[in-house]
């Protein structure tokens, strides 16, 4: 049972990406499915999550209006379309859902 990532890349500032989150031996239906984030010398950070039991959303201020946190119909993938990308965005970011961690999907925001 594990998550995979992908998704990431580098790209210019004010550009879009959208991350996935699969799961592997195992249903998301149950779980709350959170992304995270670290930047080199800094703590991890959660940035937004989905209750897959009702639907609800979370994001933490600094990406408010610009994440948006999704269920796939197959509800065993999660995205996290990421638009107006800022320099400060730059991290790899990670899948969670309960004990499962991702390896993480390495974003760079560029010019």
């Amino acid at each position: 049972e594990h998550v995979v990532e992908s998704g990431g890349g580098l790209v210019q500032p004010g550009g879009s990406l959208r991350l996935s989150c699969a799961a592997s031996g195992f249903t998301f239906d149950h779980y709350t499915v959170g992304w995270f984030r670290q930047a080199p010398g800094k703590e991890r950070e959660g940035v937004s999550c989905l209750d897959n039991s009702n639907g609800n959303t979370y994001y933490v201020d600094s990406v408010k209006g610009r994440f948006t946190i999704s269920s796939g119909n197959d509800k065993n993938t999660v995205y996290l379309q990421i638009d107006s990308l800022k320099p400060e965005d730059t991290a790899l970011y990670y899948c969670n859902a309960g004990p499962h961690w991702g390896q993480g999907t390495q974003v760079t925001v560029s010019s």
